[in-house]
């Protein structure tokens, strides 16, 4: 056998197993096992080379920024049952209500809350979709305006920090979290206004598809309206603020933070008295399920990456993309194609777990030279990187017809909806990402340029 072709051949094996439906950790790991037989007996690798697997492991879970992941999914899933999507929905419906499209602006602002609140993509469209979409259609919103616009917004949990997403991404590529959260304020924000802007272009042009809410539907005036907003939307904003301030000022680590996080969810829930046994319990259920599913993968990846590197797999992916043709600009093309279309068929933690590794070092070699100008150029453009693949993977996630916060859409819309309404909704949301991750290809500076204001980047 050629040994060059060991390494390919086990990357299109994972593969294969992963679209057949075989849990990913299990197929990562199956593979791992049976080309480590096959290197070990074609001489190509040693079984020595296995003796570290349990090292690497054991490094998982003492990995203190993985710490952060169950800290932040506990504070996301606990604001969400505590009813604050909700709460937030109907306050910023009565607020922007007067207003052509104030609904649907609304959904957009509270997807940006949330997103910042909560990081948890499937439970923000869920929710926003159970909550908002039936008021959206009874008062006269098309169904396609409605529905694109709950699936983006509930998707900028992917790059509005403090993001699970950019945790992950951030030890994968090996960069600070903090630095990953930093560098995407302005791209997830900038997509909420274009966002908004895209909703006031349509109540302007289409006045039919984004009518205003009713006046006997906005029972709220004055200062008691006032009031409501203050107090609905001030304690999650105290909460994010205090989470991220502490991450971006360096009073605390970002598990430090998530954990504050965490307990500050705790109180919101009492606030909100919403807090109970049952919600503690559902809560941590759901924490140590997905946080579970996460270092399993993160285990079937560790002996995956072991094998592939024993069989040279890592020098052949480096060699493939550091001679594309047209250098960076080949290298970026061709990574976010891949990962745009991976993002169709599994979930993030796979992606970051099995691709990131291996692009990380070119990308590192290949857009380092795009920051001359900085001291540590290597930092700024990983950074960059991890949230143009953020930005990548939200893209993916709204598209037809595999995108996943379309299909967790689709599972909570009444029957008048059809998938064909969300996936003509999703398109001209698609149309500004793409717009918006073009911008940042083009324009690096929009990722990196907070961290030159804040740090010692330049």
């Amino acid at each position: 056998m050629n040994p060059d072709l060991l390494g390919p051949l086990m990357f299109a094996a994972a593969f294969v197993f992963i679209f057949t439906g075989f849990p990913v950790a299990f197929s990562l790991a199956g593979t791992a096992l049976v080309f480590m037989l096959i290197g070990i007996s074609h001489d190509i690798m040693s079984f020595s080379l296995m003796s570290a697997l349990p090292e690497r492991i054991f490094a998982i879970y003492e990995n203190y920024t993985l710490l952060a992941v169950p800290f932040f999914i506990f504070m996301g899933t606990m604001l969400e049952r505590s009813g604050l999507a909700e709460n937030l929905l109907r306050t910023m419906g009565i607020l922007f209500g007067p207003l052509r499209g104030g609904l649907a602006i609304s959904v957009v602002v509270v997807g940006t809350l949330l997103a910042a609140a909560t990081g948890v993509v499937g439970a923000t469209v869920v929710a926003m979709g159970l909550i908002s979409l039936p008021v959206m259609l009874r008062y006269g919103y098309s169904k396609e305006l409605a529905t694109g616009v709950i699936a983006a917004s509930g998707t900028l949990g992917q790059v509005i920090p403090p993001s699970i997403v950019l945790i992950v991404l951030a030890d994968q590529l090996q960069v600070s979290v903090g630095d990953l959260f930093v560098g995407s304020l302005i791209p997830g924000l900038s997509l909420s206004v274009m966002y908004i802007l895209y909703v006031v272009a349509v109540a302007l042009f289409k006045p039919k598809a984004a009518p205003a809410l009713p006046p006997e539907e906005r029972d709220l005036h004055g200062w008691a309206l006032f009031k409501e907003v203050m107090l609905v939307m001030m304690p999650p904003l105290v909460l994010i603020l205090l989470v991220l301030g502490s991450i971006f000022a360096g009073l605390a680590t970002p598990t430090e933070a998530g954990a504050f996080g965490a307990l500050g969810a705790i109180f919101l829930a009492m606030l909100y008295r919403s807090f109970n046994l049952k919600a503690l319990v559902d809560t941590m259920d759901a924490t140590a399920k997905l946080t579970s599913m996460v270092m399993l993968i993160l285990v079937g990846s560790t002996a995956f990456s072991l094998v592939f590197r024993g069989l040279y797999g890592d020098i052949w992916v480096e060699d493939l993309l550091l001679n594309l043709p047209g250098a960076e600009v080949g290298f970026l093309i061709t990574v976010n194609l891949i990962i745009f279309i991976l993002g169709f068929f599994i979930d993030f933690f796979e992606i970051a777990f099995i691709i990131i590794p291996l692009v990380a070092g070119p990308a590192a070699t290949l857009l380092a030279p795009l920051f001359p100008e900085a001291l540590e150029p290597t930092r700024l453009a990983l950074v960059w990187f991890g949230i143009m693949i953020g930005m990548n993977l939200q893209t993916s996630f709204l598209t037809p017809p595999f995108g996943f916060s379309l299909f967790y859409l689709r599972g909570v819309s009444p029957p008048e909806v059809s998938t064909m309404h969300i996936y003509r909704g999703a398109v001209p949301f698609i149309a500004i990402q793409i717009i918006g991750l073009t911008l940042m290809i083009v324009f690096p500076h929009i990722a990196t340029w907070l961290l030159t204001v804040t740090s010692s980047g330049y």
